[in-house]
């Protein structure tokens, strides 16, 4: 037996296009986002990062233990350094917007070089480098040579530098004051 099927009367072909006109134009709900808890992914970042300095710092201070030969100062910006060569009779300290020319070079802590010796003008303050070295060139006098241990966290930290400093690494960096261009020397020289 067939199945039989009702024709479809223009009275039912109205009513469902009636009702889906009358589904289709309600207003649309939006969604709301799901919530990804930023919050909780950077606290989290936070914690690790925090976590992961506190472990570099305490390798560092057992590297510096173990070397007996050098007198370390501690830096209040989370450095270290030395001085390998002092000039007690030189007073003159960089300052903003001096340009001091220096040359430096870059190891990691085991010794292995990262950057050869390298010159540098630099204007204090107001150029980018690694900013432990910002702050140390700043405790130096013309002619001398300090070494500084840097965490990574006051170096190039999570990112590196791109090329050959990895990512969390901690630096040993030795470098020698060659030269301070004062502000008022720099001004004359221009005008």
């Amino acid at each position: 037996m067939k199945p039989t099927y009702k024709p479809l009367t223009i009275s039912n072909i109205f009513l469902s296009f009636g009702l889906l006109f009358l589904v289709a134009c309600q207003e649309p709900v939006p969604r709301r986002p799901k919530k990804q808890g930023k919050q909780h992914f950077y606290k989290e970042v936070i914690r690790e990062n925090k976590m992961l300095n506190t472990k570099q710092k305490q390798r560092i201070a057992n590297w510096i233990a173990k070397d007996t030969l050098h007198q370390y100062i501690e830096s209040p910006n989370g450095y270290w350094y030395y001085f390998a060569e002092k000039d007690s009779l030189a007073t003159q300290y960089p300052k903003l917007n001096d340009i001091v020319l220096v040359e430096y070079k870059v190891a990691d802590l085991f010794g292995n070089m990262i950057y050869d010796t390298q010159k540098r003008a630099y204007k204090i303050d107001k150029e980018d480098f690694i900013p432990a070295l910002q702050d140390g060139i700043k405790k130096m006098k013309k002619g001398e040579r300090a070494v500084f241990v840097i965490p990574s966290y006051s170096a190039y930290g999570i990112t590196g530098d791109g090329d050959k400093i990895g990512v969390h690494q901690p630096l040993l960096s030795e470098v020698t004051l060659l030269d301070i261009k004062t502000e008022e020397n720099n001004n004359d020289k221009t005008d």
